[in-house]
């Protein structure tokens, strides 16, 4: 079977977050409204407007073979750490080489790496660059190293879509099981970049919080009160095939990926559009067969910005409804960016399987304008047959992901 109507399982979830360094983890601090941001204690942060930020929980060099991981910028570190986990949670399927694929999204790549050997080069000459540069700064690394480590042959991918580039590649995976070019697909996002430079152009573009003085309260989507985001570092990983092949081999899923959406804006560089995202959503939803009023639960984009949480807030009315309940996890999280997408299937996921939605942290106030039912205080308990996540990136890059019960 090929095409639309094949059903496709997710079987396998990997993370490594500023909550946790595994899937369980992660989910558990979501479930009890931890916050990730933390100060920076580097000593460059001292000078820097910002001083907060949601790094990893577990250092990836601390699971990672010691001489591999020096071969590997951290995007690519935390890529591999995901993927590992997630294959051996899905069973490490027996799949030829030549069947199985990667694609794996980023935002910046090896950023960390070329802004570190740059230094060098300034401070001591070419003669001291490292002769791993290249390969540690290239944007596909991360999915060439987990195809590397995995043994896959069928194509390893790198959608660069800014912040929807986790769910974008989590629709290529979908995409490439349908197509038949694929049986089992290794898809998420990986993203680590918390440095000076890139701090410093949120902070003068005011996208980021001002709250240096306290962290766990700075990334507040839908509150009145927000004034930006807060980045954040980290990768997540799903594993897709089908679902009969899963049923073949007596594996049970967490959910089914019924549908994606993927629009452009044509609009503007950094501002969303509502007419995009919502075209993202209900695109989503018909290629899973769904109504609107089907979905119970939507784990929402919101970054914190004060105007890119209001036109998300409308697009979802208008796309979807306001009857679902709402999340907004980067709210613990900060924004993990390439990842940020891949992270938010990740807990719609769980919330499907497990029937339960985190609360969004740190909403006193809900935005007046904000018409959406967003969890506050608590999880949220019910059963959870459909849930839509989204992730939208500068660009105008749209990305809406529909998952439903594995019987479904």
């Amino acid at each position: 079977m090929r095409g639309a109507d094949m059903a496709i399982a997710v079987t396998g979830l990997g993370a490594t977050t500023p909550l946790g360094g595994d899937v369980a983890s992660t989910w558990a601090a979501m479930l009890a409204g931890e916050s990730g941001v933390r100060t920076i204690d580097d000593p460059w942060a001292a000078t820097s407007p910002v001083r907060i930020a949601a790094r990893l929980k577990v250092e990836p060099t601390t699971v990672l073979d010691r001489v591999a991981a020096r071969r590997m910028d951290r995007c690519q570190q935390v890529a591999v750490v995901a993927a590992r986990e997630a294959w051996r949670d899905a069973g490490a399927p027996d799949v030829a080489p030549e069947r199985l694929a990667v694609v794996i999204g980023t935002g910046t790549g090896g950023a960390l790496t070329m802004l570190a050997q740059d230094d060098v080069l300034e401070a001591s000459g070419a003669r001291r660059v490292s002769p791993h540069t290249v390969p540690m700064l290239m944007a596909n690394g991360p999915a060439a190293h987990v195809s590397i480590d995995l043994g896959a042959r069928a194509g390893a991918h790198t959608p660069v879509s800014a912040c929807a580039s986790g769910a974008e590649a989590i629709a290529w995976g979908m995409d490439l099981i349908r197509l038949g070019r694929a049986d089992v697909v290794v898809a998420g996002g990986a993203e680590a970049c918390v440095h000076a430079l890139p701090l410093a152009g949120f902070a003068q573009a005011r996208a980021h919080s001002t709250r240096n003085d306290e962290p766990g309260a700075a990334s507040r989507p839908f509150d009145v009160g927000r004034d930006g985001l807060v980045i954040g570092e980290g990768a997540c990983v799903v594993i897709l095939e089908r679902a009969e092949s899963a049923a073949a081999r007596g594996t049970r899923p967490y959910a089914r990926l019924a549908g994606a959406g993927v629009t452009s804006d044509a609009f503007h560089i950094t501002a969303g559009h509502h007419e995009g995202q919502v075209r993202a959503m209900r695109a989503a939803l018909a290629d899973a067969g769904l109504a609107p009023q089907d979905v119970a639960h939507v784990h929402a984009h919101a970054t914190s910005t004060p105007k890119g949480d209001l036109v998300e807030a409308q697009s979802i009315a208008e796309a979807v409804g306001v009857h679902p309940v709402v999340t907004a996890t980067k709210s613990m999280t900060g924004h993990l960016f390439g990842a940020a997408g891949a992270l938010g299937a990740m807990a719609a996921i769980l919330a499907v399987r497990d029937g339960v939605v985190p609360a969004t942290r740190n909403l006193d106030e809900i935005d007046p304008e904000v018409k959406l039912d967003v969890v506050t205080g608590r999880p949220r308990r019910g059963p959870v047959p459909a849930a839509l996540t989204n992730a939208f990136g500068f660009g105008g890059h749209n990305a809406s992901l529909v998952f439903t019960r594995a019987e479904a």
